[in-house]
């Protein structure tokens, strides 16, 4: 099989729950809440037993996103190589997609962890409405803090469009 014709899957997950943020405190630097930490640790242990198997993480710089990614490896998800990328941060989904665009081709599972709305509204345009319709109710009704989306694609990363992928699953993790 080439590499052109792999089916690849892509999990977007958007950090778990963090504490407001106080007058004078750097958002970048927002840490989880107790509930967030145990929330990711959910998330990792759904990722392990549905066999995500990731071989690359695209993750933000931010703070809550690390601390999101740690914890789902603390919840059974197998650890991958970890790439931290300043533009995951708030980004819009245009270049959340050109962040995946990158993503290593030897690399069948990626798993994107970052922000609302960019992830989210990234979810909604590349499944453009393909896929799982029970997916795509859940996904309708919101992306919450350690939301799940499993998108599948056939292709090499740099070929990822939007309209170009199908919503598998969408999972809420919550402890």
């Amino acid at each position: 099989m080439t590499t052109a014709a792999m089916d690849r899957t892509l999990i977007l997950v958007r950090h778990a729950a963090t504490a407001h943020q106080g007058p004078g405190e750097d958002d970048h630097d927002r840490e989880l809440t107790p509930q967030g930490h145990l929330d990711a640790r959910a998330a990792g242990a759904w990722l392990r037993t549905h066999d995500f198997g990731v071989d690359q993480v695209l993750c933000s710089s931010a703070e809550r996103t690390r601390q999101s990614t740690e914890g789902m490896w603390a919840g059974g998800c197998c650890e991958a190589d970890v790439h931290y990328d300043g533009r995951i941060y708030n980004a819009s989904p245009e270049t959340l997609l050109d962040v995946l665009r990158e993503a290593d081709d030897a690399a069948n599972v990626v798993m994107l962890v970052g922000h609302a709305p960019g992830v989210p509204a990234l979810a909604s345009l590349l499944a453009d409405g393909e896929g799982n319709d029970s997916a795509h109710e859940c996904l309708a009704g919101g992306f919450p803090t350690t939301g799940i989306a499993v998108l599948r694609f056939a292709g090499p990363w740099r070929d990822l469009a939007f309209g170009g992928a199908r919503l598998e699953r969408f999972h809420l993790a919550r402890a």
